[in-house]
């Protein structure tokens, strides 16, 4: 007779392997990492490099334009759209009563994608 968590061992194990990756990970960074710095870093190799030119932003208390934010809101609605509408299409043919609720959720994005351009977000060059 098999032991009640049995069925949880497979799960038990995948923590236990997570927990000693990690513990590696911190201990590699932290420890062998610091053995293959150099001990008389000059400030140019210690800055972060951006394809050659000067970094843009000094510290963490830079502001970003609107369009920055503006753009990401774009990107996760139409993200959201794609990852919604893949699963749908796969499954389309097994249960056509989705088909519905897939026009529903097209018509919120289409007011959402023509609300968009009116606003202008779509402008790049303002």
């Amino acid at each position: 007779m098999a032991h009640p968590a049995s069925p949880f061992l497979p799960v038990l194990i995948l923590l236990l392997v997570a927990a000693v990756a990690a513990i590696a990970i911190l201990f590699l960074s932290g420890k062998v990492l610091s053995l293959l710095k150099p001990a008389n870093a000059q400030e140019a190799k210690l800055r972060p490099y951006e394809c050659g030119v000067p970094p843009l932003q000094q510290g963490a208390r830079h502001k970003y334009s609107v369009k920055f934010y503006l753009t990401a809101m774009l990107f996760i609605l139409f993200d959201v759209e794609a990852a919604f509408l893949l699963p749908w299409a796969v499954n389309f043919k097994h249960a056509l009563w989705t088909f519905g609720a897939m026009l529903s959720f097209m018509a919120t994005l289409l007011v959402g994608f023509i609300y968009a351009w009116g606003k202008g977000a779509f402008e790049w060059e303002r």
